[in-house]
């Protein structure tokens, strides 16, 4: 239907521009809108996230790489390990957990406890050593890895929770989001590849919504290039809690819903 397209670009324009400057695509809080509203069927819901993070993640990459922002080795390090989760997140996604409530309740036990946690940290610091801003070479590798798994299940790319988990370790946002967000577009890419090799072998609804995902994109874009073009103006600790409670309140939601 022509509303849900246009819906679909509105909804896209609105959550990049919020969620941009934070390092998280937008598909976190797209997916709901997707299920509730637009009326997606799961698990197509996954790989039409997917195809929005793909055409919205170029804009604010852009601006981020244009101001400098991308320079160093964080988003290639993430970017090598959470490509190979995110492809087995998809396979799980379509034999394992085809339902949509074992898959909410799945993200609230992820998100519920990530954003207490950053919020926890924002307003009572714990005292900072040299080294813990960046975990080590094998740590983050586990992490990445793990995440992306998770992220394939969920159609976010990883970013969305890689983001809360390292800026909660006190990594600075400038530097933490624009690697998040490398993370999220690479890794939406394979996955949503994924999900359409898997769509030839499985009976049920797998395929993105292709139309809804390239409008729901299209707005992203807009957005992502405007949220990231405000990060700088944004005060630190309004980032971090502004990353916290999204995650807390999108994780709430999903365990009421899930649990209902």
């Amino acid at each position: 239907m022509e509303w849900t397209i246009w819906a679909g670009f509105a909804v896209g324009l609105l959550i990049s521009t919020v969620t941009a400057p934070v390092g998280v695509s937008g598909a976190v809080f797209l997916l709901p809108v997707q299920l509730s509203v637009l009326g997606v069927p799961s698990p197509a819901v996954t790989p039409t996230n997917l195809l929005f993070n793909v055409v919205a993640g170029p804009g604010a990459l852009w601006r981020y790489r244009r101001d400098g922002a991308l320079r160093g080795g964080l988003a290639r390090r993430l970017v090598a390990w959470t490509l190979p989760g995110v492809i087995a997140g998809a396979a799980i996604r379509v034999f394992a957990l085809p339902g949509p409530d074992l898959f909410r309740l799945l993200v609230a036990v992820f998100l519920l406890p990530l954003g207490a946690w950053l919020c926890l940290r924002t307003l009572r610091p714990a005292q900072r050593r040299q080294d813990a801003a960046e975990p080590s070479a094998r740590v983050l590798a586990v992490l990445a890895m793990t995440v992306g798994v998770v992220g394939g299940i969920y159609g976010i790319g990883g970013g969305s929770l890689l983001g809360p988990i390292l800026a909660a370790r006190g990594m600075p946002m400038a530097r933490l989001a624009p690697a998040t967000l490398a993370a999220t577009f690479t890794t939406s890419v394979a996955g949503a590849a994924a999900y359409a090799a898997l769509s030839l072998v499985s009976p049920g609804p797998v395929a993105p919504d292709w139309w809804l995902g390239l409008a729901c994109g299209a707005g992203g874009l807009t957005g992502g290039y405007l949220g990231a073009r405000l990060q700088p103006r944004l005060p630190e600790t309004a980032l971090r809690l502004l990353l916290g409670i999204l995650a807390g309140a999108l994780g709430a939601m999903y365990a009421a819903q899930a649990l209902a």
